[in-house]
């Protein structure tokens, strides 16, 4: 044996060559300090011999390296600048040493080769991977860039204009495209991939194989000609451009770093890269995208302990109202592969249910992400029925049918007659009390909310909400249903509106008092998307969400709390509903909608909108940026500290995945709380009360405020 860590040995095989092997006390290999540690200490033993002609890194695991260790990011980010280079250049210097070995190197890399997994093979002279292995630098979804010399050595390795696509999207790669663009040389079955491994190391040792070069081209600068160097660099710059816009920093800096480090060797681009980390890691960008990573950790990790502890399996799904959203969740269920029964009252609905699931098909065949076997077995798994009797055999029936209390109700108790005695019964509702809907039900114990969300296909979150009878084990089943259908699960407690849309209309709510003020409701959207960083402005969501029905649950918010959610008069919501204008299901709203000539959708500021609006509003008036943002948020952030403070949602973490998943909450905002705590709790309470003259929704809860005074985090 020649080094013995923790997280890795290395040990001599026959004819002198060795074997570094990571093999982590944990469920995956990754790069936390005590590994980086490791690899030193590995490196300056195996530097040390002279009976080493060449080596193999390989994983005793499933998996290669997943990467850096995120939960040690936090601690160390909150450090000044100077101390996070000293800490990101010294441990991309181990990464030197170890690529500086005096005999070749080869990385065997099997399953997830990700981050600091891939710079440690990219820091090897070679690589062979099998048909298992995704490789990639994904730190651009944390607002981060590689940090351990993969700006240097990938451009170097498979050219800058390939490198900065890695790297800018952030994509993995499988085994047999990473050996396409170079970044590969071999690729082999699981079973071969040791052997292959020591086959090429000892061909470069052997001289067969230039493995000096290889390392010599990694060091030096890149080989691009000045007109070869600004097209190139130019073209990435207007790529992300278009694609990430101004409110992530971190591919515009990688562009920039690569750009600037072309003409340098390894040290000078190593330093330049070192420089862009530290820079990024203390943007409010990196902060909120590592909180949306460690918040989804803990999402999915309660879901699986929840899934885990369900004693009941899904076999058969049962979807009662076959319109755009049952025939949706009909799809999930079936395309995961669950089969389903939709039923429905009259055959239209259920045709329009199946139309909905082949639409969504035939788009993925136009995408080249379906084939048709595929869509002919998910079709073929949707049951359509006009019988309650087809319900008998289901263990999960959702009923999808219109929003309405009384109809639900009778819905639900009929469903109960029919299906068997353990079936669970949820009901797809996105406003109405589960606790109240659960009174028409003999056994409300095996009842509670499934909401989805609007289109389910695309949308990723389903709020299970418990009611106050629903039992552990009905939960724990249908949080298993819905990892099943391929969504993420997030509990919460029942209250009219539950968490995502309890929160959403206090935002519309401000968004209503603020055209009624005399703001454009036009301007209010461009400040909401261009600035804030939502996917819609407000008129433009409500448009989508349609007015029939933001007006109605609006009025479920006014009973449900009246003290702060009242219907405002003249809410142009209302107005807009009054004069039949839906949004988006009938072509107008606060928008005109239509085609232009190529069939292109369009929108267009309704002048009949200006014109319902100016009849009631306050004289057109000019409200800034940060004016807008904040009448907006506020009363957000306010309902969302009250959800937590009142229990109906377990943590600020999973309320900030909840508003990503469900809404759209801007990512590099990081949620609700997030985004409260980049401006500082005591300051969000300054803000708050500047307006709280506006009403209940912008007054801050006793809570919030002793949270200021005590100086404490929402997640400590």
């Amino acid at each position: 044996m020649i080094y013995e860590g923790k997280s890795l040995a290395v040990s001599l095989l026959d004819d002198g060559f060795a074997e570094l092997v990571f093999n982590a006390q944990g469920s995956v290999n990754k790069f936390d300090r005590q590994t980086v540690n490791e690899l030193d200490e590995a490196t300056a033993a195996l530097s040390q011999r002279d009976d080493v002609k060449g080596l193999i890194v390989h994983s005793a695991k499933s998996a290669f390296i997943v990467g850096a260790d995120i939960t040690e990011f936090t601690a160390m980010f909150s450090l000044s600048k100077a101390e996070i280079n000293t800490w990101v250049a010294k441990t991309s210097q181990v990464f030197d040493r170890f690529e500086d070995l005096p005999f070749p190197t080869i990385a065997a890399v099997n399953g997830f080769a990700l981050g600091g997994g891939c710079e440690m093979a990219l820091a090897c002279d070679m690589r062979v991977a099998d048909t298992t292995a995704a490789i990639g630098l994904p730190e651009v979804k944390l607002g981060l860039m590689p940090g351990f010399g993969g700006t240097v050595r990938l451009p170097r390795l498979i050219g800058a204009d390939n490198a900065l696509e890695w790297m800018t999207t952030g994509k993995d790669r499988k085994a047999d495209k990473a050996m396409a663009e170079g970044a590969v040389d071999a690729v082999v079955a699981p079973e071969k991939l040791v052997e292959a491994a020591l086959s090429m190391v000892k061909d470069a040792a052997a001289e067969t194989f230039n493995w000096q070069a290889r390392r010599a081209q990694k060091k030096a600068p890149l080989t691009l000609s000045k007109n070869e160097g600004m097209m190139s660099f130019s073209t990435a710059a207007a790529m992300v451009a278009a694609m990430a816009g101004k409110h992530y920093p971190a591919p515009h800096l990688m562009v920039e770093t690569v750009k600037n480090a072309a003409s340098m060797d390894r040290e000078g681009a190593l330093k330049l890269e070192n420089e862009g980390f530290t820079t990024l890691a203390k943007t409010d960008a990196a902060q909120a995208q590592i909180g949306i990573f460690l918040a989804d950790q803990l999402v999915k990790s309660k879901g699986k302990k929840m899934a885990k502890a369900s004693t009941k399996e899904q076999q058969l799904t049962a979807v009662l109202g076959a319109g755009i959203m049952g025939g949706g969740i009909a799809y999930q269920s079936a395309v995961k592969g669950t089969p389903v029964v939709m039923k429905d009252i009259n055959r239209e609905a259920l045709d329009l249910g199946l139309k909905e699931a082949a639409k969504i098909l035939s788009k993925g065949i136009q995408k080249g992400k379906v084939d048709p076997a595929q869509m002919a077995t998910t079709l073929n798994a949707i049951t359509p029925t006009l019988e309650y009797s087809t319900l008998k055999e289901a263990d999960l029936v959702i009923e999808a049918v219109v929003e309405n209390p009384k109809v639900k109700g009778s819905v639900l108790k009929e469903v109960e007659q029919t299906v068997s005695e353990d079936a669970i019964i949820c009901s797809n509702t996105s406003t109405i009390s589960i606790d109240k809907l659960a009174a028409n039900l003999d056994k409300p114990g095996r009842f509670c909310g499934m909401h989805f969300f609007n289109p389910v296909h695309r949308m990723p979150l389903v709020e299970i909400i418990r009611g106050k009878d629903t039992t552990d084990d009905t939960v724990n089943a249908v949080v298993a249903a819905t990892l099943k259908m391929g969504k993420t699960p997030i509990v919460v407690n029942d209250c009219p509106g539950f968490l995502v849309n309890r929160v959403l209309f206090p935002y519309f709510a401000g968004f209503s008092k603020l055209v009624l003020d005399g703001a454009d409701f036009a301007q209010v959207d461009k400040v909401m998307e261009k600035v804030f960083g939502w996917p819609m402005g407000p008129a433009y969501l409500l448009d989508v969400v349609g007015m029939d029905t933001a007006n109605h649950a609006s009025g479920v918010m006014a009973e449900g709390f009246p003290e702060r959610m009242s219907k405002l008069t003249n809410d142009p919501v209302t107005l807009m509903y009054n004069d039949k204008r839906y949004g988006q299901k009938n072509g107008k709203g606060f928008y005109e909608y239509g085609t232009d000539k190529r069939g292109r959708p369009t929108k267009q500021a309704a002048d009949r909108a200006y014109e319902l609006i100016n009849a009631q509003a306050a004289d057109t008036a000019e409200f800034d940026n940060d004016d807008v943002i904040a009448r907006l948020m506020i009363p957000m952030a306010n309902e969302t500290i009250r959800c937590l403070e009142e229990g109906i949602v377990g943590s600020a973490a999973e309320a900030d995945m909840a508003l990503l998943y469900g809404i759209g909450f801007p990512p590099f905002r990081g949620g609700v709380f997030r985004w409260i705590e980049t401006m500082g709790v005591d300051k969000f309470v300054e803000l708050a009360d500047k307006y709280a003259h506006l009403g209940p929704l912008y007054e801050v809860t006793e809570g919030t405020r002793q949270m200021a005074a005590d100086g404490k985090s929402y997640f400590a």
